[in-house]
């Protein structure tokens, strides 16, 4: 079981958090022109590599609050952890 630093209430359990997918996906720029296939991309289309993965992951069971992980998708192992909105808390 992962053990995951949540920036405002301290490290917890897994259980407690649900997994928001990619965290550095950017959005393309909303415009008439946009066509269907890069809005498609933008929703469905997410990368799955092998090490370092940027995270969003939402405190549930706690303060309900979501944040980016750092994670290696091959050791679990967590490098960081931070607030969208601030410095790095860990």
């Amino acid at each position: 079981m992962l053990l995951i630093h949540c920036p405002w209430c301290g490290p917890r359990e897994e259980v407690e958090f649900d997994y928001g997918g990619q965290a550095d996906v950017p959005r393309p720029v909303a415009s008439l022109d946009t066509d269907d296939v890069t809005w498609s991309e933008y929703l469905f289309v997410r990368a799955n590599p092998k090490g370092m993965f940027a995270e969003r992951w939402s405190h549930s069971a706690g303060c309900r609050r979501w944040f980016a992980v750092l994670r290696d998708t091959v050791t679990n192992e967590i490098t960081d952890v931070h607030r969208f909105d601030g410095p790095v808390h860990r």
